[in-house]
């Protein structure tokens, strides 16, 4: 039995959960999600109390049990508190602005980079070298922050570039003096 997929996920009270036709339908203070459920997996709604069960024990329907309810406690979190991923930019010249609800970098290239947000994201720079990708859909901040990140990704030799907060980046030696 997959150990997630066993989890229950309990609803809080001012979040709504209603399933119809393989889509689970996650109403909260910040917003509504949706999410497909296979017809291979079955579901139980009790006193706030959503249970998920697969039908078969083959392979892929495991993995989908689990993945099904990993995507709907997703969705709930989400709708209930929203999601935050918070991105660091480290260089000599490297920062990034908020102007008019759109990200201006300056990355060491010639011409500044606009990102220009999807409906959903919001954009927060507290300090020149510091932006929060937030949001209420998890798969959609992770998906925004690594195109963020892949516009000048950390270097191994300075650590100059865009990095994930926490992340480690495996530094190298310098050349080593001559002879």
């Amino acid at each position: 039995m997959s150990r997630v997929g066993k989890k229950q996920i309990s609803v809080p009270s001012n979040v709504q959960v209603t399933i119809t036709e393989g889509t689970l339908k996650a109403k909260g203070p910040k917003g509504e999600l949706f999410v497909t459920i296979p017809p291979e997996i079955s579901f139980s709604n009790e006193n706030n109390v959503l249970t998920f069960a697969r039908t078969s024990d083959q392979k892929d329907i495991r993995a989908l049990h689990g993945l099904t309810r990993a995507l709907s406690a997703n969705a709930i979190e989400g709708v209930l508190n929203g999601f935050q991923r918070n991105l660091i930019i480290e260089g000599v010249g490297y920062r990034a602005e908020m102007r008019s609800g759109r990200l201006f970098l300056s990355l060491g290239y010639s011409h500044p980079i606009l990102f220009i947000p999807p409906s959903g994201i919001e954009f927060n720079v507290p300090a020149p070298t510091q932006i929060q990708v937030k949001g209420i859909d998890k798969h959609l901040i992770g998906e925004i922050a690594s195109k963020i990140r892949r516009l000048r990704p950390p270097e191994p030799y300075k650590g100059k570039g865009i990095r994930y907060e926490g992340e480690q980046i495996r530094r190298k030696a310098g050349k080593s003096a001559g002879k």
